[in-house]
């Protein structure tokens, strides 16, 4: 089995991209089933409705998230309602939404999804490492491959979830951060692992957003609004080749695509 994980969406560049490449992208990796991270696919934060639906109909087939996942208040029905966007499991109870589903292929084959979100200099919820267990155990007997997105900040803690979960998943992905990450490996035990899968979307930019008042905000300290950047837009993921029998991955590759790539191959 193929899974195609695409780094975290965003803005309009970065669903531009999933309009234009997925189809293609999936087709040349011979790929089963689409992840991708959305929580900056509405104009660097957070999604909608709309835009949930329509990522769904170009061929994604889970969004995780991540802090970002409430920054637009129409999520909260949306994500209660549909079961292929989840948010972070370690959320504290009776928050909405879910933090795993099992997916299905198109030939009705099932793929675990699990986001879990780091503590280190991000928000400080529940454990991630307890969390991603209670999570594994709930769908462990729907299917063998399981695919982890740790939403994080610093690489030791999800290096740490890499190690923590070796044997236990077919892979663990880092998102967050928007820079790709070339630490790609299969671990000792069969979980493939990636620090950072990086960023759908304008790589001309500071993390997605217009240099300008982004830089201005480390030089002045002041206040500015970000808006998406639209220079260099790049289609940033990882293929895992799992097996089917045994969860394990066999192969992790990084994908790193410009607009031109996706749309001449």
């Amino acid at each position: 089995m193929n899974i195609l994980f695409v780094g975290d969406i965003v803005g309009r560049p970065g669903r531009e991209l999933i309009r234009k490449g997925l189809r293609g992208l999936i087709d040349r990796h011979s790929i089963d089933l689409v992840i991708a991270n959305a929580e900056n696919s509405a104009a660097g934060f957070g999604v909608t409705k709309d835009i949930g639906d329509t990522l769904l109909e170009w061929g994604v087939d889970v969004m995780t998230s991540g802090n970002h996942i409430w920054d637009k208040k129409e999520v909260i029905p949306y994500i209660a309602a549909e079961p292929r966007l989840i948010r972070p499991a370690n959320y504290p109870a009776g928050v909405p939404g879910r933090g795993s589903c099992v997916a299905r292929t198109g030939d009705g084959r099932a793929v675990g999804v699990i986001n879990v979100m780091g503590r280190v200099f991000m928000l400080s919820i529940d454990d991630p490492f307890t969390a991603v267990l209670r999570e594994i155990e709930r769908i462990r007997n729907q299917t063998r491959i399981i695919i982890v997105d740790f939403h994080a900040e610093t690489t030791s803690e999800k290096m740490a979830m890499g190690w923590h979960l070796d044997g236990k998943v077919t892979a663990v992905l880092g998102t967050h951060t928007h820079v790709q990450t070339a630490d790609e490996r299969l671990l000792p035990n069969g979980t493939a692992y990636l620090t950072d899968a990086g960023m759908t979307g304008p790589h001309d930019s500071i993390i997605g957003m217009q240099v300008a008042p982004s830089l201005g905000r480390f030089l002045n300290g002041m206040p500015s609004r970000f808006e998406p950047a639209t220079g260099n837009p790049r289609l940033n993921g990882v293929v895992i080749e799992a097996d089917e029998q045994t969860g394990r991955a066999t192969r992790i590759t990084r994908v790193n695509c410009s607009e031109r790539e996706l749309t001449d191959a």
